[in-house]
């Protein structure tokens, strides 16, 4: 039941911002990156670690150190859309760029 909760409030909140994105595309932006997301999986955490700070303090580290991997792969995309590059390149340029930031913040929070 607990995986059902889950992906339903996943579902509903990308449907929600893809409904909003048609008339306010920067308010989807913000919706797509807000940090209910950092907040329903915080809930998870806790009660699947049944409150262990250790667990959570960890993962709010790696949440916040996280940001910057997040930010490189949205100036990269904004980049790439910029100079008129298609979507399916922009989003392959920025998930590298997202994977290679992402590969240092593993190895620099080991």
């Amino acid at each position: 039941m607990q995986l059902f909760i889950k992906v339903a409030l996943s579902v509903v909140i990308i449907l929600t911002a893809t409904a909003i994105g048609k008339k306010l595309p920067t308010t989807a932006g913000l919706i797509g990156v807000m940090p209910l997301t950092g907040a329903l999986v915080l809930v998870w955490m806790y009660l699947e670690s049944h409150g262990d700070a250790s667990t959570m303090q960890k993962f709010t580290k790696g949440a916040l150190w996280g940001i910057v991997p997040s930010i490189l792969f949205f100036v990269v995309a904004l980049l790439c859309f910029r100079k008129g590059i298609s979507l399916p390149l922009a989003l392959v340029s920025s998930f590298g760029a997202w994977l290679g930031a992402a590969l240092v913040h593993q190895l620099l929070l080991k």
